[in-house]
């Protein structure tokens, strides 16, 4: 039996490339609280990133709770109901009310038109979703912020490395914040990071992280414990160094998915705009009324072949027990958040899957289309 195929794998750099790193943190026995690799590496994102300011978090859930903290953000936050549950989870911790929008049925993002019904007095915040990397309609959500007077913070979880018209998607909002999770094309084993615009705001963001400390004995803020640590920040120095290879190999593996799909029946790609540098984190695709088989019954013949494909993001944050009471979660008012959250899987890319790895996922998907009744029955 073969090995397990998954959606995604770390980029993982030689660990010879590694051990310089841990013989110097060794060496210095500064393991943490902005050692130098941490300020180097937010220094080196800075610039890589093309932004102005990045605060280094030890995970993206930590970095979501205090860009809510740093801008004092009250009352309601209109989000999207299609996202990882960190989104709305961070505003609930902060005490506030998530509001779900509806999202666009090509991009998977955050409609905008829909956000700006959602409005109320309440509102003090607009938390959108860069989904899989594309960029949310940016200019039509920060035109409502100016005219209702709301913050702006997007999930940016996704969208590492991701410009629009050749300039970084993270430079919109009043923060954004980005997730180095395992999983991410861009990792430091857990990690985050807010990027903020101004260095007062950089200030603040940095006092929150750490339990609100401006000095030995000074606590200015109710803070919380978000530090990167220094091996956390070197492994992240190591992985910039192999990311552009890494970017490469991922833009043939999707340029070969769309090649080796084209004419499936019921089965479509996910569309990215011309004026889109994509960072190729994921690879979606709908399951549609027209395929043989439900996108549950596919998931699950996937798996028994070993492919460990992904329904993400299913079930809606608004289904869960902590949401499905808000007024805004009801199903009539999602239905295109619904309608994707049921047709979505997301297949396998990342730089070290193989073209014949590649070949034996979409052969499985196009093994249905070939095979006659009743082997594969449509199931609901």
């Amino acid at each position: 039996m073969g090995k397990n195929i998954y959606v995604t794998s770390p980029l993982m750099p030689p660990l010879e490339e590694f051990v310089p790193y841990l013989e110097k943190i060794w060496q210095n026995k500064n393991l943490t609280n902005g050692g130098s690799f941490h300020q180097q590496l937010e220094a080196e994102l800075a610039r890589y990133l093309g932004v102005k300011h990045v605060c280094l978090f030890a995970n993206g859930t930590l970095a979501l709770l205090t860009a809510l903290q740093a801008l004092r953000v009250t009352g309601e936050v209109i989000t999207t109901p299609y996202s990882f549950v960190a989104t709305s989870h961070t505003l609930l911790w902060n005490g506030l009310t998530p509001v779900f929008a509806d999202i666009d049925p090509h991009t998977f993002n955050i409609n905008p038109d829909r956000v700006e019904e959602l409005i109320t007095p309440n509102t003090t915040a607009i938390m959108p979703v860069h989904c899989y990397g594309i960029p949310c309609d940016v200019d039509r959500i920060q035109k409502i912020a100016d005219i209702y007077g709301l913050k702006v913070i997007y999930d940016a979880a996704h969208a590492f490395g991701v410009k629009k018209e050749g300039t970084s998607i993270l430079n919109h909002g009043d923060l954004s914040v980005l997730s180095f999770h395992a999983t991410k094309v861009f990792n430091t084993f857990e990690g985050g990071a807010i990027i903020c615009h101004n260095e007062r705001t950089k200030q603040r963001i940095d006092y929150l992280k750490n339990f609100g400390f401006a000095g030995e004995t000074t606590v200015v803020a109710a803070g919380i414990n978000g530090k990167m640590n220094e091996v956390q920040a070197a492994f992240g120095l190591l992985q910039l160094q192999h990311i552009a290879g890494a970017f490469d190999k991922r833009v043939a593996l999707d340029a070969r998915y769309r090649e080796l799909l084209q004419g499936v029946a019921g089965v479509s790609v996910l569309d990215v705009p011309d004026d889109i540098d994509w960072n190729h984190a994921y690879f979606p695709v709908r399951i549609g009324p027209d395929y043989p088989l439900s996108r549950d019954a596919i998931y699950e013949l996937l798996k028994q072949n070993g492919i460990m494909s992904r329904r993400y993001f299913y079930p809606l944050i608004s289904s869960f027990p902590m949401y499905r009471g808000l007024p805004s979660a009801a199903k009539g008012l999602l239905p295109q958040a619904n309608l994707v959250a049921d047709e979505i899987l997301c297949l396998p890319i990342y730089p070290d899957l193989e073209f014949e790895e590649q070949q034996k996922i979409v052969d499985i998907i196009q093994s249905p289309l070939t095979v006659q009744p009743p082997l594969f029955e449509k199931v609901s």
